[in-house]
């Protein structure tokens, strides 16, 4: 197997979460189409690297740290644009006009809240809880200790819960 086909057969599976990654820590979705693109050609310029293990992990890294240059040349550019992701929603045949608004309303409240999270806090919850990554490889994604990741999932979580609590309130 030619080294083009064994890169596309352990990193190809991962481009939704390596977009979704990106998408989350740029807030754009240009930004984030790049930041994939631009990270997969370091991730094949760099695969003779790769010693195996969790292929997500590894790309994901290299999404994150081609994340981290896009906003070193950005700082001090234009405003983010707001998340816009289609949503998984559960089925709603079954659900009323109002079930279906407010299921959408709440989708939207938590992307936003999540939208306000640090960068540190935002990247650990979208790879836990979004693309269900383990601790171990959050870790290694995101090259810090695993107590460190089980530190900013619990605050992120925490921050998260509150930023939704508040604004539950103000809708009352």
């Amino acid at each position: 197997m030619s080294r083009a086909e064994t890169f596309e057969r352990i990193m190809l599976p991962h481009l939704d979460a390596a977009h979704n990654l990106a998408r989350w820590l740029t807030r754009n979705e240009q930004d984030a189409q790049d930041v994939v693109q631009e990270a997969y050609l370091r991730a094949f310029r760099f695969f003779d690297g790769y010693r195996g293990g969790d292929g997500k992990a590894w790309l994901l890294e290299i999404v994150r740290n081609t994340c981290r240059t896009l906003h070193r040349r950005q700082s001090g550019g234009a405003a983010s644009v707001p998340f816009e992701e289609t949503a998984q929603i559960p089925d709603t045949a079954a659900a009323s006009p109002e079930e279906t608004l407010a299921g959408r309303e709440e989708i939207d409240m938590l992307r936003n809240c999540i939208d306000a999270l640090p960068d540190e806090f935002r990247e650990v919850l979208v790879l836990r809880e979004l693309e269900e990554m383990s601790y171990r490889d959050i870790a290694e994604a995101t090259s810090l200790a695993i107590g460190t990741v089980m530190s900013r999932l619990s605050r992120a979580r925490k921050r998260l819960q509150d930023c939704a609590d508040r604004r539950k309130e103000a809708v009352k």
